[in-house]
């Protein structure tokens, strides 16, 4: 028996490569259990994982794809049974371990979690790892005390800002959208934000290190310069919850934010998250999420588009949340 997954492989000379080849069930990992894979998602790590240079890869050839839903076909836990419906993000899955963008995959039991009531596969794969991780950030902020200010989304058109927005909104949340595409304003608006703020005011690196107190909190997908920036303008007592690389991974601040103001920085990751936290993170994605508005964020993609895709999300030309249909 074979299926399609898109491989990525290296040549003698370091250079990859990545297509859609037929493989057979004795190339997947041997680990518990069996899934047919029915959708993916396109996150930044996938872009790295398909990109020249390999990015994350740790081995090859290797399959992408950092997160997936489908059904089981065979168990050897107790866990899980023929015919469940399950969702997987995280534990390197896509990077260290063969991932979602096959039409087979087979992981351990440890890392799936059940797929919530109302959730379809494709709704669970319009979620996430974006979704998933924005889920895991409003939960880090309400947990330390959301204050009375517009709450802040940096890189709110990527696929964990625009989550966060549309999440906090349905909150009843003033939400205040950072992007640096001005012609995403309309989508965001869409999804629940309140303001849009242009990338290039918070861009600056940090020039004092206290500004007025304009943020309730804040989700941050960017970091780098950006973070520093905003450190200084939270309320007393705001939490930042930190998500994302892609401004870079230094920090140009003073710790005068944290004495001063008593600002919390909330570093959040999605990879190693204990079960019970995956179900909670899931189930509440299933209860808030306003499905309308997670339909506004979706394009459906196929194997056959990862390679351009993967290059595209890397540039920053990626809006929304990609799903990707590996049995199309």
């Amino acid at each position: 028996m074979t299926f399609k997954a898109l491989v990525v492989e290296k040549d003698e000379d370091g250079k990859t490569s990545a297509a859609v080849q037929e493989i057979g069930l004795d190339l997947l990992p041997e680990t518990e259990v069996t899934v047919a894979v029915e959708y993916s998602t396109v996150n930044y790590k996938d872009g790295l994982c398909i990109g020249p240079g390999g990015g994350l890869v740790r081995n090859y050839p290797h399959v992408p794809g950092i997160d997936f839903a489908g059904t089981v076909e065979s168990s050897s836990d107790n866990r899980y049974k023929a015919g469940d419906k399950v969702v997987l993000t995280g534990w390197r899955v896509g990077e260290a371990h063969w991932g979602g963008y096959s039409q087979k995959a087979r992981v351990r039991a440890d890392w799936l979690v059940p797929l919530p009531d109302g959730l379809t596969t494709r709704q669970a794969m319009a979620v996430g790892t974006a979704g998933f991780t924005s889920m895991l950030a409003v939960q880090a902020l309400e947990d330390q005390g959301l204050k009375a200010g517009p709450v802040l989304v940096t890189g709110a058109a990527g696929g964990v800002g625009s989550v966060a927005v549309a999440l906090l909104a349905a909150m009843g949340r003033q939400v205040a959208a950072v992007t640096g595409r001005p012609e995403q304003a309309d989508y965001l608006k869409g999804l629940g934000a309140t303001e849009i703020i242009a990338r290039e005011e918070l861009a600056e690196t940090v020039k004092r290190p206290l500004e007025g107190e304009r943020w309730g909190g804040c989700v941050d997908a960017v970091g780098g310069a950006m973070l520093g920036r905003l450190l200084g303008q939270m309320e007393y007592g705001a939490s930042v919850a930190a998500v994302g690389l892609a401004g870079g991974a230094n920090l140009p601040a003073t710790v005068i934010p944290f004495l001063l103001r008593g600002v919390n920085l909330l570093g959040i990751d999605s990879v190693m998250q204990p079960y019970e936290n995956r179900v909670r993170a899931w189930t509440r994605l299933a209860e808030l999420l306003p499905m309308e508005k997670l339909d506004a964020m979706v394009v459906e993609a196929t194997l056959e588009d990862l390679p351009k895709l993967g290059a595209d999300i890397l540039e920053g030309q990626v809006r929304g949340r990609v799903v990707v249909d590996v049995n199309a």
